[in-house]
């Protein structure tokens, strides 16, 4: 009798889909067992009402905690509450294996550390004795290996940004041991992968051409067959200026995007790297910029990748690590000025550090602080996440130095949202008055202010009800009490406002360049997930006070 299998994805938004399950597809459906496969995101009470033989659920970014353990609540009901039929892997379950496990109402779920590249059986943690079903699979295939099946895409109408590709990769592993980062633990040290061409290959004959090829790879610059890789890749359609042909006999330019990025300092050795590279449809070229001590090979990399005639170019800045605000602001900076020097576009992303194993977005770096984190997310928002390349944008939005750019992070957050309203229109004089308490408060009164916005370590940051009741809290210094006010201000304070106001991404001079939802990172840490503050259409009344 065939085995019924189901594959369920949280409910979050993620850019790609899920390889993982994909692979289980593959492993199960008609390419496989041949058996029959439910692909679901989220919740879909309707998969209640059919027995499940096995549940499989993925599992990818850790502060996505709460969405993920509905999700393997949901796999258990599924199950008919046998948590034995239930497997839960990928990123979240290996990096934080022991919070999965330690959890009693779980007892009994199958949590998977690292990759299904081991013969099927073995990595399942399968057992004879318990008569499971693929036990036997001793000797087959790593699931890891199988070409994933894109039909259970069909099975929901959730839309994932990036979904005409072939993905895939073409090594794993890093030669780095970078603190910050969970790859060691995931996939272990750098090595190659099967050929790209059976992946490609495989795909296109099961599933059709795709017309990008995006690889996971973490640090492919280091793969030992580096220039084999490239020209592969080349060999199979995505040479520099690559297009195909559409259904409807229109042209489309393809594209080749190493979506982890690619390593400066290796970058930076030889002439080699990039004069291959430029040998692919590479956009962008995504390079890591992680702290200002990597300046000099960043640089060195970018000049090359312009000398190769790679002008679209992005990169990752990782901040709330162990940097600085100036630091992110340097490093900002640094772009604008290549930008200018050789006439390419760089488009920078910000990556909001956060533990591997954390299980939300609370961490702060011993740099920052929780007010400045938000004040720049909210400066992030307003370009969904990206820093651009043109000069004016990025003086008007950041500031034109870090003393202003400092500034900035330490405004009212109703100030940032509605950046013209405050400053050129009818909200100016309240932002004068805010600017000359400022100028007249001491060190000490700027440090209670910010340690106050800030909220104490552990709790969430205070909201607008707060603020409003420190400001009326008499045994705060008197010059704090009436900053407090303008900083209960909400950003979303009052509809009529938003109407009349812009906020600064509307109005601020832009590249004329529209990114794809393609090229945008899978998530940018825009969203701390804290709670919505609701509207107060007390503005007057604050400030009359």
């Amino acid at each position: 009798m065939s085995k019924n299998i189901l594959l369920i994805e949280p409910g979050y938004p993620n850019k790609y889909p899920p390889l993982g399950l994909m692979k289980l597809a593959a492993y199960h459906g008609p390419s496989g067992r041949n058996e029959t496969v439910k692909f679901v995101k989220g919740s879909d009470p309707e998969v209640l009402f059919q027995p499940w033989d096995r549940v499989y659920v993925t599992t990818l970014f850790s502060f996505e905690w709460k969405r993920t353990a509905d999700a393997i609540d949901f796999a258990i009901r599924a199950a008919g509450g046998q948590k034995e039929r239930v497997f839960v892997g990928g990123i979240a379950a290996t990096l934080m294996n022991d919070q999965f496990t330690s959890e009693p109402k779980w007892s009994g779920v199958r949590f998977i550390e690292g990759l299904l590249d081991g013969p099927p059986a073995t990595a399942l943690q399968l057992s004879a004795d318990e008569f499971e079903f693929g036990a036997e699979d001793t000797l087959g295939m790593p699931i890891e290996e199988l070409i994933p099946d894109y039909s259970i895409l069909g099975h929901v109408d959730y839309q994932y940004p990036v979904n005409d590709a072939y993905f895939g990769y073409a090594s794993r592993g890093c030669v780095r041991k970078c603190s910050f980062c969970g790859v060691p633990q995931l996939e272990g040290p750098q090595r190659d992968m099967p050929p790209l061409s059976n992946w490609v290959n495989g795909i296109k004959n099961r599933h059709g051409e795709k017309k990008d090829l995006v690889l996971m790879d973490n640090n492919v610059a280091a793969a030992p067959k580096y220039q084999e890789i490239i020209a592969e890749i080349a060999g199979l359609g995505f040479e520099a200026g690559a297009t195909m042909t559409r259904n409807d006999n229109r042209r489309v330019k393809r594209r080749v995007d190493f979506n982890q990025g690619v390593d400066a300092r290796i970058l930076s050795k030889s002439p080699m790297y990039l004069r291959e590279m430029s040998k692919i449809c590479i956009s962008p070229l995504r390079i890591a910029f992680d702290h200002i001590g990597v300046r000099k090979p960043y640089e060195t990399a970018v000049r090359m990748a312009a000398d190769n005639q790679i002008l679209s170019l992005s990169n990752y800045m990782l901040y709330n690590f162990m940097d600085t605000p100036e630091d992110l602001y340097q490093r900002m900076n640094v772009n604008i000025l290549l930008n200018q020097e050789l006439g390419v576009r760089i488009w920078s992303f910000p990556m909001r550090y956060q533990p591997v194993n954390l299980k939300d977005r609370s961490h702060v770096g011993k740099n920052w602080n929780r007010y400045y984190l938000r004040s720049f997310q909210i400066m992030l928002q307003a370009t969904h996440g990206v820093v651009s390349g043109n000069p004016d944008f990025f003086l008007r939005a950041y500031g034109h130095d870090q003393e202003e750019y400092q500034h900035l992070l330490s405004l009212p957050h109703g100030f940032l949202f509605h950046r013209d309203y405050f400053e050129f229109g009818d909200g100016r004089g309240v932002r004068d008055e805010y600017e000359a308490l400022r100028k007249r408060m001491t060190e000490s009164q700027e440090q209670e202010l910010t340690s106050l916005l800030s909220g104490p370590p552990g709790m969430r940051r205070p909201g607008e009800k707060r603020l409003t009741e420190m400001a009326d809290d008499q045994s705060l210094d008197t010059m704090v009490q009436q900053a407090l006010r303008f900083h209960a201000i909400h950003s979303k304070y009052d509809k009529a406002l938003a109407d009349r106001s812009q906020t600064m991404a509307a109005t601020s001079p832009s590249d004329g360049i529209t990114l794809g939802q393609d090229e945008i990172v899978e998530d940018a840490g825009l969203f701390d997930h804290e709670e919505t503050l609701k509207k107060t259409g007390k503005v007057i009344e604050l400030m009359k006070r």
